[in-house]
C-alpha cells in the first residue's frame, strides 16, 4: 500500500510525541501536554455563536466585519495601519493561515529559517511546499539569539525567517533589540518574515509582545499569522487570520479557498464579538495565567527539576530534567504518564539535528558584521550544543486550577517512583 503514496506523505513519520499521546489516552492521564485551555470560554462569546445559531446563521458567511476590527486593534495594539479588504485573510485557524502563506511564498529549493526549539509544524509546512527548513538555535538556558548565527543562517537561497513570539515551547517574548536586528536582517536580504503571534494577548510583568511588522521595513515584508484559539478558550473554533502585503495576502485568500472552507458561520459571528472584547478581559486573562505559571513553576522546582527560564508569555514551562536523572526526555514522560498520571510533551519533538544545525557553524557569513545589542549577549551558564535536546519536558499550564491541583497532587505522591533524582 505505501506505493500508492507520495514520496511527501512517506516523508512525514510519526513522532514519539504522537505515541506518548496514544499512552497518555490509554492511562487516561491528566492532560498538561497539549495546549488548549480546559476551562470554558467568556460567556459573551459563547452567548454570540448560540445567539448565531438560532438566527440561522448557518451558511458560508462573508467576513469583511471581522477584518475591519482586525485592522482596528492591530493600529490600536501596534500602530499598523492596513486596509482591511486588501490585506487581511480569514482561515481556518492560525495552523491553516500558517500552512497558507508559507505555500503563498515558498517554492521548491527556497531555504526558510527557523528558530530552535521550534514548533513541530513549521517544518512539515516548509517541506511540502518543496522548501528547505534552516535552523538558528536559540541558547539555552534562557533561550537567547545569537547574532552571529543568524547572519550565518542567511544565504542567496533564504525566502522567509519565521518567528513566533510569544514562542512555543519556552515561553519567550523576544525583546525589541532581538526583533531590530531580525528586521534590519530581513530588510538587507530582502526576505519575508511570518509570524506566528497566537499567544500576543498572554505576556507577563515587563515582557510586552512588539509585531515585527510594527519595525522601520517591515509592514510590506511580514505575513502576520493569529487567531482567537488560546486567547479566548476556543481552540476548536478554527477563527484565524493572516495579515500580509495585498499580492500575498490575495494569494493565501486564493490558496485558503483551494484548501477548506471557513470555519461555522456561527463561530465567526462569535468571534467578532470576542475581538470587540473590553481591554479589561484581557488583563484579567494575564493574571489568571500568571497565577498558573507560578503555580507551575513552583510545582516543578519542588519536585527536582530545574526551571532556569521563568516565561515571559505563552502557556507553557520548558523545565530541564536535572543531572541527577539518567532518563531521556522521552523515557521519563513515558514514566510520568505510566506512573503518575500526567502527560506531558517531551522537548526533543521541538530540537532538530545537528546536521540541520551544521551549516551555520561552519560556513562563512555572507553579509558585512553587525554589531551584537547588549541583550543578545549568552545567557550566563548555556549549556554546550551536545547534550540539552533530549533534556527539557514541555509542560502546557492554560488548565484549571483543579487540573492543575490534581496534577500537583499526583506528581506530590509518586514523585519518589518517578526516579528524577536517580543516576
Amino acid at each position: 500500500m505505501e506505493k500508492r503514496l507520495s514520496k511527501r506523505a512517506l516523508s512525514l513519520k510519526a513522532s514519539p510525541i504522537q505515541e506518548l499521546s496514544h499512552l497518555a489516552q490509554r492511562c487516561n492521564a491528566i492532560n498538561l501536554a497539549e495546549g488548549f485551555p480546559d476551562f470554558p470560554a467568556p460567556p459573551a462569546i459563547k452567548d454570540a455563536a448560540i445567539a448565531a445559531i438560532r438566527a440561522d446563521f448557518n451558511q458560508y458567511r462573508h467576513v469583511q466585519a471581522i477584518c475591519d476590527y482586525l485592522a482596528y486593534t492591530l493600529k490600536l495594539t501596534q500602530g499598523l495601519d492596513v486596509d482591511p479588504k486588501k490585506n487581511i485573510a480569514i482561515c481556518c485557524g492560525q495552523s491553516e493561515a500558517f500552512a497558507a502563506a508559507i505555500l503563498a511564498v515558498v517554492d521548491e529549493g527556497d531555504e526558510v529559517l527557523l528558530l530552535d526549539p521550534a514548533y513541530e509544524t513549521y517544518e512539515a509546512c516548509i517541506t511540502m511546499a518543496g522548501g528547505t527548513p534552516v535552523y538558528v538555535a536559540l541558547n539555552p538556558p534562557c533561550w537567547t539569539l545569537e547574532l552571529e548565527k543568524l547572519i550565518l543562517a542567511f544565504t542567496p537561497r533564504t525566502k522567509a525567517i519565521v518567528l513566533n513570539s510569544p514562542h512555543n515551547p519556552t515561553g519567550k517574548v523576544f525583546s525589541k533589540d532581538e526583533l531590530t536586528v531580525i528586521a534590519e536582517l530581513c530588510c538587507r536580504m530582502h526576505c519575508i518574515a511570518i509570524t506566528d503571534e497566537v499567544y500576543e494577548h498572554i505576556t507577563f510583568g515587563s515582557a510586552v509582545h512588539i509585531s515585527l511588522a510594527s519595525l522601520p521595513g517591515m509592514l510590506e515584508r511580514t505575513i502576520i499569522t493569529s487567531s482567537i484559539s488560546k486567547t479566548y478558550s476556543v481552540t476548536g473554533w478554527r477563527v484565524g487570520w493572516a495579515i500580509a502585503p495585498v499580492e500575498i495576502a490575495s494569494a493565501i485568500r486564493n490558496i485558503h479557498v483551494k484548501l477548506t472552507d471557513s470555519a461555522p458561520a456561527p463561530f465567526q459571528e462569535a468571534a467578532l464579538t470576542a475581538l470587540q472584547s473590553v481591554p479589561e478581559y484581557f488583563e484579567s486573562l494575564r493574571m489568571e495565567y500568571n497565577e498558573r505559571r507560578d503555580f507551575m513553576v513552583d510545582l516543578l522546582n519542588r519536585v527536582g527539576f530545574k526551571v532556569h527560564f521563568k516565561p515571559q508569555g505563552a502557556v507553557f514551562v520548558f523545565a530541564e530534567l536535572p543531572e541527577t536523572c539518567a532518563m531521556s526526555d522521552v523515557e521519563y514522560v513515558a514514566k510520568l504518564i505510566t506512573v503518575a498520571g500526567i502527560a506531558a510533551v517531551p522537548g526533543c519533538g521541538f530540537f532538530h539535528t545537528r546536521e540541520k544545525l551544521s551549516r551555520q557553524e561552519s560556513s562563512q557569513s555572507i553579509l558585512d558584521p553587525v554589531s551584537r545589542p547588549e541583550s543578545m549577549g549568552w545567557c550566563e551558564g548555556s549549556h554546550t550544543l551536545k547534550d540539552y535536546r533530549n533534556r527539557y519536558i514541555r509542560f502546557a499550564y492554560c488548565k484549571s486550577k483543579a487540573t492543575l491541583m490534581a496534577a500537583a497532587d499526583k506528581l506530590n505522591k509518586c514523585n519518589g517512583l518517578l526516579v528524577l533524582h536517580e543516576i
